[in-house]
């Protein structure tokens, strides 16, 4: 452990994350439970949830519940399904639960946090204002398989191709990939439903 807290380098692992940080990552940078109070009283951080904090000189994300539960979950963790369609203003569903999709090694369950352990390659993922999240294709695949109502996941389709977040070419390759629902849904979506 660093013998005196480390500002700048707290600094730069809050800015890669909004401003976020853990309590670990504080203690990585040198900061002591009381030192993080002692800094949480000054007013220089802010405790967001348990063992999460914001720096002041941040705002807040107005997806401050996303960032706590990728926080929570730990840095492979990715934000995903409903989750992922809302930060992408893609639907109007507010799902119940964050989804993230974490490695199979993470069995830990946390409440209002749906874990999914599917894999993911590096191109299926992304960031978003220093949020990791699935991409669009990703994001419509997942939401296809796990039962989320179909015109739901057309609306999705459409916004997401008229904003020129994906393109129907793309969309249409990855379906036919992954086959199933999302292929049916797809296909629906450009008139070729069975």
């Amino acid at each position: 452990m660093i013998a005196k807290p480390d500002y700048d380098h707290l600094y730069e692992i809050a800015e890669s994350q909004a401003g976020y940080f853990t309590a670990g990552q504080a203690r990585e940078a040198g900061f002591s439970w009381e030192r993080l109070s002692s800094n949480v009283k000054s007013g220089l951080f802010i405790r967001v949830a348990r063992g999460v904090y914001r720096l002041t000189r941040f705002p807040s994300s107005p997806h401050e519940d996303l960032f706590v539960a990728w926080l929570k979950t730990g840095h492979s963790a990715v934000i995903s399904h409903e989750s992922a369609l809302a930060v992408y203003e893609l639907s109007d569903v507010l799902p119940s639960e964050i989804h993230v999709i974490v490695p199979r090694t993470s069995s830990r369950r946390r409440k209002g946090i749906r874990q999914h352990t599917n894999q993911l390659t590096p191109n299926e993922i992304t960031q978003r204002a220093g949020l990791p999240l699935t991409t669009v294709v990703r994001t419509i695949a997942d939401v296809s398989t796990t039962g989320l109502a179909e015109e739901q996941i057309l609306q999705a389709i459409h916004e997401a191709i008229q904003r020129g977040l994906i393109s129907e070419k793309e969309l249409q390759s990855y379906a036919e990939q992954r086959g199933g629902r999302v292929k049916q849904i797809v296909q629906s979506a450009f008139g070729g439903g069975n």
